[in-house]
């Protein structure tokens, strides 16, 4: 009998355990970025002065493992995940006047994160879009570290707001004139939208996508194009 209870426990303990180190990696995210995110940039010159707070933050991220089948938790954790490992990242080589001026920065160098060893792509594509490939909205989230990404937030990801957040967001950068250019009948559009055209036209067209967010609606039959995308360094100076 008592073995039977110690092994109710044990099973209990795993998820619980699990779930407290999520929380407590998301609070510390939360409040890590709060210091250094200011108007859609990051202090990386302050941060590199003292990488202890980012250090410990990832040190922790690095054990834990969250189900996909627990979809906000698990997105929101690798949301937060990406987007401090791309700091980290530009940190530890920083000054740099952009990530591709780090070879490898999102296709090769690996990290330690969440029980893998992975590289920022494979954030991306496979545990992200891969494993939820009708969330189009990743893409305003995940922020590379250049200028022509949608802004970074002062927050964290949480599961239980990640909904509402994917959602500003979303409508922030579909409404944002630098990332939708409009010329009467003439629309140039960020290359993510080139890149991962799938992503967004599984329902129909770029511009009925876009429109689904957008206040003022582009024309249907809008001429769209795309402009060069803006590597550089999101940094705040």
């Amino acid at each position: 009998m008592k073995k039977i209870v110690i092994l109710i426990l044990l099973g209990f303990i795993g998820p619980i355990g699990i779930a407290q180190s999520t929380g407590e990696f998301i609070n510390k995210a939360d409040a890590f970025l709060g210091k250094h995110v200011k108007n859609g940039k990051v202090a990386y010159s302050n941060i590199k002065e003292n990488t202890a707070e980012l250090d410990a933050i990832l040190q922790l991220a690095q054990e834990i493992k969250v189900e996909k089948s627990n979809a906000k938790e698990y997105q929101a954790f690798w949301i937060n995940g990406y987007n401090l490992t791309v700091i980290k990242s530009i940190v530890d080589n920083y000054p740099i006047k952009s990530p591709l001026n780090k070879a490898g920065f999102f296709d090769k160098i690996k990290h330690n994160i969440g029980g893998k060893n992975i590289t920022l792509n494979d954030i991306e594509n496979k545990l992200l879009r891969g494993n939820f490939p009708n969330e189009p909205r990743f893409h305003f989230v995940l922020v590379c570290a250049g200028l022509g990404c949608p802004p970074i937030i002062n927050t964290a990801y949480k599961p239980s707001t990640l909904e509402k957040q994917l959602q500003v967001q979303t409508v922030a950068a579909l409404n944002d004139t630098k990332f939708i250019q409009v010329n009467k009948n003439k629309v140039k559009i960020s290359q993510i939208f080139e890149w991962y055209k799938g992503d967004f036209t599984k329902n129909g067209s770029l511009v009925e996508y876009i429109n689904t967010y957008k206040k003022e609606k582009l024309p249907m039959k809008a001429k769209v194009s795309y402009y060069p995308y803006d590597w550089t360094l999101n940094d705040l100076k």
